[in-house]
């Protein structure tokens, strides 16, 4: 009898032994959620392609993709392949919301990745009720504060400094440098804009003129005119504009066909250099001694070692597209994404994808020079801006020479700045 149990007992090890050994040569543990298998995962964007806010932003996807190709051909993360599915859903909130079903519910992706847009990004969370279905939205390209609350939206997560953010340090700026003149702000009206406005009123900054606009109706032609009437009108020297590229672009060239000049204080969302010269080239001299605010490395800075190594990535997936803010956008979201994915480990899954962000996320490698604001209990991304000038080929370089990066929160703590160093980058590139 005793001899009988010992040959089960060094039969079931051996068995153990056999099964241990199998597991550990298996790439990954295969997943139960939606678009994992144990050798790939599927992501997905819904953002406009074609329509009036396309130019620019429809590089977003094309940047992602070659990132991730990248990572493929090294190995994929953690022996998984990422593929992207793209979207065009035009900037409209409606298209957005079926676009995203059409993701989820279609092409059965495992996380939606870079949306873009506040009111798009408000419609699909609402409607496709990402919260409740667990699914996560990462990393999505928009400022409005409200999606860094995590009680309101607990499975999406910002990459971008809010608009509350941009506005208390732009605040600052105009302020410190320009608190004798004449200051108006052109703005989205909707809540891209009016979260700048509020941040705005927090900085204590009170502009001469307000100049609200439509999303859409900068295409058309009365609209930019009438911005430098009402500019002209009220003695402006100075011109906050916290809108898209080509909001930016109308006013540009309506300044310019009218002979009026002001200094040109342009948030982030719009002060892309290269899309305003897909309008036209003779713009972006237009651009040169206005002031311009960003978190990541000027897509310019090839002694920056992101850039460097994404000008490399992107010139030979995309050889005929030009590097710019949009392109950096893109890799910076898709390299993020990786580094949150490798961290989660082997046995991804949509909630340990939620959790390892939450817990680990501040600490990820990524491109930004401000500190990222990932916790428990904070779903908001990098947290701060540096200040630069344009120069006449519409490069954006850092006021004195260097990036000296402010930060603050959506609330009512002070701008400081920020003495954050930057992890260092990951060999090659490549998540660890």
């Amino acid at each position: 009898m005793i001899r009988t149990n010992r040959r089960k007992l060094a039969l079931t090890s051996a068995v153990l032994a056999v099964v241990a050994m199998t597991a550990s040569s298996l790439p990954a543990q295969a997943a139960s959620d939606p678009g994992v298998t144990s050798t790939s995962i599927k992501l997905g964007i819904t953002v406009p392609m074609t329509g009036i806010a396309a130019p620019g932003y429809n590089k977003i996807p094309g940047a992602m993709k070659a990132y991730f190709d990248y990572v493929n051909a090294n190995g994929g993360v953690n022996g998984r392949k990422i593929t992207l599915v793209i979207k065009d859903d035009q900037y409209i909130p409606t298209t957005a919301v079926a676009k995203a079903n059409e993701l989820i519910l279609k092409d059965k992706v495992f996380a939606l990745v870079g949306t873009l847009g506040t009111a798009s990004t408000k419609a699909i969370s609402a409607s496709t009720q990402l919260a409740k279905r667990g699914i996560p939205s990462l990393f999505v390209n928009t400022g409005f504060s409200g999606f860094a609350d995590k009680k309101a939206y607990p499975t999406t997560f910002s990459v971008l400094p809010s608009y509350y953010m941009e506005a208390k340090i732009m605040g600052k700026f105009l302020k410190d440098k320009y608190a004798d003149k004449k200051i108006a702000l052109i703005f989205q009206d909707d809540d891209f804009g009016r979260d700048a406005l509020a941040g705005f009123k927090q900085a204590g900054v009170t502009f001469t003129t307000a100049i609200p606009y439509a999303s859409g109706s900068q295409s058309l032609p009365a609209t930019g005119a009438g911005w430098i009437s009402k500019l002209k009108a009220a003695g402006t020297e100075v011109t906050v504009l916290f809108g898209v590229s080509s909001a930016s672009t109308a006013a540009l060239a309506n300044a310019y066909a009218a002979g009026y000049k002001t200094q040109w204080v342009l948030g982030s969302v719009g002060g892309d250099a290269t899309t305003i010269a897909a309008s036209n080239k003779a713009y972006v001299p237009l651009l040169f001694g206005a002031k311009g605010f960003s978190f990541a490395p000027a897509p310019s800075d090839s002694s920056d070692e992101y850039i460097k190594l994404f000008q490399s990535i992107y010139a030979s997936a995309q050889p005929t597209q030009t590097f710019d803010n949009n392109v950096v956008a893109g890799m910076s979201n898709a390299f993020l994404a990786v580094q949150a994915i490798k961290a989660t480990g082997s046995n991804l899954t949509r909630a340990g994808l939620i959790k390892t962000i939450e817990t680990k996320g501040a600490s990820l490698a990524s491109p930004f020079l401000t500190p990222l604001g990932y916790s428990a209990t904070s779903h908001v991304g990098a947290t701060g801006y540096w200040i630069g000038t344009y120069d006449q080929t519409g490069a954006l370089k850092p006021d004195g020479g260097k990036y000296t990066v402010y930060t603050t929160d959506s609330g009512s703590g002070p701008v400081v700045e920020s003495s954050f160093k930057r992890p260092a980058m990951p060999a090659k590139g490549l998540p660890n």
